[in-house]
């Protein structure tokens, strides 16, 4: 029962890695391609190490995989932010049927000179 359990997250999370590559050949732009790449990869490799987990059945291996799996969560969306915003300060163009840019009002807001103080 276990091998069946353990293989089905370790297929599951082989998909979601699949898509994850998918993902960044088929997105029109940089930022769709890191949203898809961070957050399909994140469970993908997730799922592996619960796989992983469930398969050994060993504490040693289970702490690491945990502790894997917590710093990819942690540290996965900031480094896409980051990364994000150093492309979009760069002016790295957005997709051309991009509605929003939140960002830009933001960063330059139409008016800023005149509520400013001196």
């Amino acid at each position: 029962m276990k091998e069946i359990l353990s293989g089905s997250l370790l297929l599951m999370g082989s998909v979601f890695i699949l898509l994850s590559a998918v993902g960044i050949l088929r997105m029109p732009d940089l930022y769709t391609r890191m949203s898809a790449t961070t957050k399909a990869s994140t469970l993908g490799i997730g799922l592996v190490l619960l796989g992983t987990i469930l398969f050994w059945q060993d504490f040693g291996i289970a702490s690491r995989a945990i502790a894997i799996i917590v710093f990819l969560f942690l540290t996965a969306p900031v480094a896409a932010h980051v990364i994000g915003r150093a492309a979009y300060l760069g002016k790295v163009p957005l997709w051309e049927k991009t509605n929003i840019d939140e960002f830009k009002k933001r960063e330059h807001p139409s008016d800023s000179s005149s509520s400013m103080p001196e």
